[in-house]
């Protein structure tokens, strides 16, 4: 008698549309085709690794032996098939005590049952993510990397085109215009900006959001506080840089801005 998993029932039955349960397989050749019998079915879950599908499986008593299995090869499979690989323990209470607990009942039970590693079901589902958090870390990184460069970059050509409208801003308050028209004439310009590079970059920052997320676990295409914050940044980075020039300028003498080149 076995216990199948999800998977298998949707390989094995689905098709057929027939209940798995009281059905009977086996393995190794087709004359061992009655050996087991199904007598109940279990969610799916991930043993080796999340990034390939799950496997059909089945599960049987640790001390059931398929004695009709006559070949050597399929005898031999079938003693390396039952071992005590893991123990899977559900506890109340404070987690430190119980490994030595768990060793001293093992060794109760059977002083040859060898308990080689305790981790916990969280440090074991971490464990098998160590590749993924590696590239979110690097992504983060490079992420972090990009925003400081754009913000840099955008810094410089906002005071650029600053400084190179300074005959401009001079004419202007030559003509009336007062420091505070000035400043929200750069500030306008910086905003623009943002607004144009806002515009292309987040469309691809959704794209390469849905490329990374097919590489990643768990992880969704794009993230709402993220684009927020490198938006706030950037828009604060275009701000700063077009009001520290621009107070600048609106603060010379319109004769002095004239003669600027």
């Amino acid at each position: 008698m076995v216990v199948v998993n999800e998977a298998f029932v949707k390989k094995f039955f689905s098709k057929q549309g027939q209940d798995p349960l009281g059905q009977h397989f086996g393995t190794y050749d087709q004359k061992y085709a009655g050996n087991y019998e199904i007598i109940g079915v279990v969610s799916d879950a991930k043993y080796v690794s999340p990034r390939e599908p799950v496997r059909p499986m089945f599960f049987r008593a640790l001390n059931q032996r398929d004695t009709a299995i006559t070949e050597p090869a399929a005898m031999t499979g079938e003693g390396r098939s039952l071992f005590i690989d893991s123990i899977t323990l559900q506890y109340a209470g404070s987690p430190q005590s119980l490994e030595a607990l768990a060793r001293r009942t093992l060794a109760n039970i059977n002083p040859n049952l060898t308990m080689s590693d305790f981790h916990s079901l969280e440090y074991q589902v971490a464990d098998n993510f160590n590749q993924e958090r590696l590239i979110a870390r690097l992504t983060m990184l490079f992420g972090f990397v990009a925003l400081a460069l754009a913000s840099v970059g955008l810094y410089g050509l906002t005071a650029y085109s600053v400084a190179r409208r300074t005959g401009e801003i001079g004419v202007r308050m030559a003509m009336g215009a007062t420091r505070s028209n000035v400043i929200v004439l750069i500030m306008r310009g910086a905003m623009l900006q943002i607004a144009i590079g806002v515009a292309i970059g987040i469309p691809g920052a959704l794209l390469g959001g849905r490329v990374m997320a097919s590489q990643l676990y768990a992880v969704r295409t794009y993230d709402r506080v993220t684009l927020a914050f490198a938006v706030a940044v950037l828009a604060a980075s275009a701000a700063l840089a077009g009001f520290v020039p621009a107070k600048r300028a609106s603060g010379i003498e319109p004769m002095n801005a004239l003669r600027t080149e």
